[in-house]
């Protein structure tokens, strides 16, 4: 097995992962946590694109990545950091 394919089984458990606990409402899609294990299992997915030079999913997984990360850090709409 190439460490692609490592990195690759990697960032898809760590997605799924995420997707059942907010499925079962274990982890809400609002959640940093949620935010979180979809930054990392995405930008695992990407480097593993990237190692094997597929680039449809390295612009997918880096787009996922990006928008997980922005979402880490951004206030959610309908509410403001000086209310609280």
């Amino acid at each position: 097995m190439r460490v692609s394919d490592i990195l690759a089984s990697v960032g898809v458990i760590i997605l799924l992962i995420a997707f059942l606990l907010n499925l079962y409402k274990k982890l809400p899609a609002q959640s940093k946590v949620y935010s979180f294990l979809n930054f990392i299992g995405a930008g695992i997915c990407c480097l593993s694109s990237y190692l094997i030079r597929f680039y449809p999913f390295i612009a997918l997984e880096g787009v996922w990545a990006f928008v997980a990360l922005l979402s880490l850090f951004n206030v959610p709409r309908g509410t403001s950091a000086d209310n609280e």
